[in-house]
């Protein structure tokens, strides 16, 4: 019984608050920035060190935190991108821009550190550093993750490439088609990452004969904009280096963001600030002529944008409240596929609110969206699970699978009350160092609840669990006393700093 209490009861506590404790995260945005041109057995770059410099100092301009390398040897970039992941942990976005060369090999693209010599695909694997490598770069961030590549300008190694010698490489299919004219593959990153190309798959990008390449411009040129939501920034961008080129050249983004609005220079003077807002109130926010674009790229099928115009009508506080067309915005996404219209869906038919209240068809969207592993809906579905609602027999079997998958898509409510069933001994197998990652886990991920409740309420857990995460805080580098499950002030400070808060 104590467990379901706490349990229930934190999860109660932490939906509730759940949209605060993003909100209230740390609100940290960091950059690495790498220009490779000088090359020491493939030819050589013009613009991307000055792109890259120019793009390093439009991202300070504009608040990011950023780490500049330039002419990058394969280990150093490594090392950036490892030392960036654990940074990125903490950080609200986590934004790579790479210009250089980059190549598709079998399907796998690549960006090729100053000092490769590669005449075969499998040293081209080997010394490079793959996509996959700096996607994991950015995939904890708490917000938003983007990965900019302005590597697509030719293929540097050609035909000299030994395809037939890659048939044992391992990480790609061996008689996957490789490019040798240039261009990328497409990309494919998980939700929440966008991942933006110089120009669209298969097609070379132009280095440009000014000061900087057409994309970089075009990218600078907008970024610095006030007020401009992310995905419309990207869409102008896209136009401008289309105009710029003749339409030789077309970049192209790949992935989603999330559906909250997202403004990388900040709200336009007089505009109210998204952060710390619910999503309704961060939609309802934007300024008209971009509701209009909005509604043209809806029109397009663009899911984000229909999701952000049902967000709009969702607001009760706006003169255009109308959940029967949010609904019908939402509806038009969810068939399209999107996991976070299913479950904002799901809501509405779950209170009636927009559409006939219907509990049925509610928890079909919600496992629709849970089996897009979209992990508010698998949270939000173990709980209905542990309690039996709508229409569902209390399973608490199946609810821990659901809170232990949730968890493990890093749902810092999940991360929570799995450690609590952990700590409690309900999860075979699991003992108090598992108990203690998934806490590890939630303060890294940016729940302030999980920061409150652990600085000012750590005997809610046992000892044991306790000692393991004064154990996990001390590897890494968080805290420097006794193991001994006592959390004075040396323990605290080191929770606060393992959260992203100094002292």
């Amino acid at each position: 019984m104590v467990a379901a209490f706490r349990l229930v009861g934190m999860f109660a506590t932490l939906v509730m608050l759940g949209i605060a404790s993003a909100a209230s995260a740390a609100s940290d945005r960091i950059a690495l920035v790498f220009g490779l041109g000088g090359y020491q057995s493939l030819p050589g770059l013009d613009n991307t060190l000055n792109d890259a410099r120019d793009m390093a100092a439009t991202l300070e301009r504009i608040g990011f935190d950023v780490t500049l390398s330039l002419d990058t040897e394969g280990g150093e970039m490594r090392q950036l991108l490892d030392d960036f992941a654990f940074r990125a942990e903490v950080a609200d976005l986590a934004l790579i821009y790479f210009a250089g060369h980059g190549v598709e090999v079998q399907g796998e693209n690549f960006l090729i550190p100053v000092d490769v010599r590669a005449s075969t695909n499998r040293e081209v694997q080997r010394q490079s550093v793959s996509l996959t490598q700096v996607l994991a770069a950015v995939e904890r961030a708490r917000k938003m993750r983007i990965v900019i590549l302005d590597s697509c300008r030719d293929n540097p190694l050609g035909d000299v490439i030994d395809t037939a010698a890659t048939a044992q490489a391992g990480s790609v299919a061996a008689d996957a088609p490789t490019r040798g004219s240039g261009g990328l593959a497409p990309a494919d990153p998980d939700r929440g990452t966008l991942v933006a190309f110089a120009a669209r798959d298969g097609q070379v990008a132009l280095d440009g004969t000014g000061r900087n390449s057409p994309f970089a411009q075009a990218l600078m040129d907008k970024l610095v904009i006030p007020g401009l939501e992310i995905s419309l920034m990207f869409r102008q961008v896209r136009d401008e280096v289309l105009a710029s080129t003749g339409n030789l050249q077309e970049p192209h983004t790949y992935g989603s963001l999330t559906g909250v609005p997202f403004y990388l220079a900040g709200p336009a003077p007089g505009q109210t600030d998204v952060a710390g807002k619910t999503a309704e109130d961060a939609w309802a926010a934007l300024r008209p002529d971009q509701e209009e674009q909005l509604l043209a790229l809806a029109d397009l099928g663009d899911t984000r944008s229909m999701v952000g115009l049902a967000y709009m009508r969702l607001n009760p506080n706006e003169g255009r409240f109308d959940p029967q067309a949010a609904a019908a915005f939402l509806q038009r996404a969810a068939d399209a596929g999107s996991p976070e219209a299913q479950y904002e869906l799901a809501k509405l038919y779950e209170k009636g609110l927009g559409v006939a209240r219907d509990q049925a068809r509610a928890l079909r969207l919600f496992r629709a969206a849970a089996d897009q592993d979209y992990a508010d809906a698998i949270n939000d579905l173990g709980f209905m699970h542990y309690q039996g609602l709508l229409g569902l027999p209390a399973d608490p079997k199946a609810a821990l699978k659901l809170f232990e998958r949730a968890a493990d898509l890093r749902h810092p409510q999940a991360q929570f009350n799995f450690a609590a069933l952990i700590d409690d001994g309900l999860i075979d197998g699991k003992g108090p160092l598992d108990a203690a990652r998934y806490l590890y886990a939630a303060l890294r991920s940016g729940s302030s609840d999980v920061l409150t409740l652990l600085s000012d309420r750590p005997t809610m857990f046992k000892p044991e669990t306790r000692r393991a995460l004064q154990g996990l805080l001390k590897e890494n580098d968080f805290y420097a006393g006794s193991i001994d499950g006592e959390f004075g002030p040396g323990t605290r400070r080191g929770i606060r700093r393992a959260y992203g808060l100094e002292g």
